[in-house]
């Protein structure tokens, strides 16, 4: 497997496939790089250099007590990039991996990155507040804690089916979707999985957003039943300079058969743009 070591000594797993234009990719929670791996395979078919990891505490990374916050994770990614030496790369972030790459871009600055894509991402901020008053009710997140502490098992499988939209009327389920998400997740630790649900429903974001000074897509599904998107995609495309804002009709949260198909044309298109 290929791993890198951290400046704090943690292990952390990731894919290199292809060659060319670098295009980074960062998962969402529960999950780890392989959730990527059709567009990391599409990417690398058409010229680019696909490279994704995965995040501490998740799939093949080391399962560390301590660092499991969005400044850390946004440190590990800005390493790997160094480490790689990647420059002029596009970084395309899903869930709480576009607060990952939103965070990286507020604390390291767009030097080595030429494009940004946040799918189906948590910025600006999950949380409902005073000051984000559509936002997620707490309960919500602590309904997540609960879930993971006493049957992860069940709820990562519970989980799967409004994360894909299963549990709409007409939808046409895919089991082996739904075992992939629930092995995917079941590879993160308790701790560290049960840590990351405060860094992205808590986390603000919208420093972070304000400071990216290259292209940026913000893609949507109108239909996402974890991350909604007024509260998110349409916050953010406002926050960041120039944003270009895609929202897919009736889409879920993770993307599967046409949408996954519309956003990969998508994407592509973005990257050659």
């Amino acid at each position: 497997m290929s791993t890198f070591t951290t400046a704090d000594g943690t292990d952390l797993f990731y894919k290199d496939w292809g060659t060319g234009q670098p295009v980074v990719f960062s998962h969402g929670w529960p999950l780890n790089a392989d959730a990527w791996d059709g567009q990391a395979r599409l990417v690398a078919q058409h010229g680019y250099r696909a490279v994704a990891h995965d995040r501490r505490g998740h799939g093949r990374s080391a399962q560390t007590w301590h660092g499991n916050d969005m400044d850390t994770y946004a440190d590990d990614l800005a390493q790997l990039i160094e480490a790689l030496d990647l420059r002029d790369a596009v970084l395309v972030g899903h869930s709480t991996g576009g607060g990952e790459v939103a965070r990286y871009l507020g604390r390291h600055g767009t030097g080595r990155v030429a494009k940004v894509v946040l799918l189906g991402a948590v910025p600006p901020r999950m949380v409902r507040t005073e000051a984000n008053p559509g936002g997620v009710p707490i309960e919500v997140f602590d309904g997540i804690r609960a879930g993971v502490a006493a049957d992860r098992s069940q709820f990562y499988w519970d989980l799967s089916a409004p994360f894909y939209g299963y549990n709409r009327e007409g939808a046409v389920e895919s089991e082996g979707v739904r075992r992939a998400f629930w092995l995917w997740s079941l590879q993160a630790g308790l701790h560290q999985a049960y840590e990351c649900v405060k860094q992205f429903s808590e986390t603000d974001f919208t420093k972070d957003l304000k400071r990216i000074d290259v292209p940026t897509l913000v893609a949507h599904g109108d239909d996402d039943q974890i991350v909604p998107v007024d509260n998110a995609a349409k916050k953010s495309a406002l926050l960041v300079p120039g944003a270009t804002l895609k929202i897919y009709p009736g889409a879920p949260h993770g993307l599967v058969g046409a949408y996954e198909q519309e956003f990969n044309t998508d994407l592509l298109a973005f990257l050659s743009a």
